[in-house]
């Protein structure tokens, strides 16, 4: 049994409001769950005290016992500093893709053609 710490959509229509469960992988994600250990709302301010309520020792029981956190929660409980998350880096993100590079290119060659007529 593969067990998740992840959220758990409640409130209303627009107003979202999430527990933060531990849950069998294969459970609906607002379906059945082993135990509550938080909540998270995100509507409030990010530096609000009770943005996210969260029993640390709970969630650091459950992760020594082998649950994974979803993106979400890990990126929660790394603001928390209860589990470290390594960032992402994409060096290449910034960087044009194929065809903007080849059409760059034959920009350029075109400049420096047109550069080398008007010189002659």
């Amino acid at each position: 049994m593969s067990l998740k710490i992840r959220l758990a959509r409640g409130g209303a229509k627009k107003r979202p409001f999430y527990r933060i469960v531990v849950a069998d992988a294969r459970a609906p994600r607002d379906g059945r769950f082993i135990e509550r250990i938080g909540t998270f709302d995100p509507l409030k301010a990010k530096n609000a005290p009770d943005r996210i309520v969260l029993d640390a020792e709970k969630a650091k029981d459950w992760l020594a016992k082998g649950a994974q956190p979803t993106d979400r929660v890990a990126r929660l409980l790394d603001g928390l500093e209860i589990i470290k998350r390594e960032s992402r880096n994409n060096p290449q993100q910034g960087q044009p893709k194929k065809k903007a590079q080849e059409r760059a290119a034959a920009a350029a060659a075109a400049a420096e053609k047109a550069a080398s007529e008007a010189a002659a």
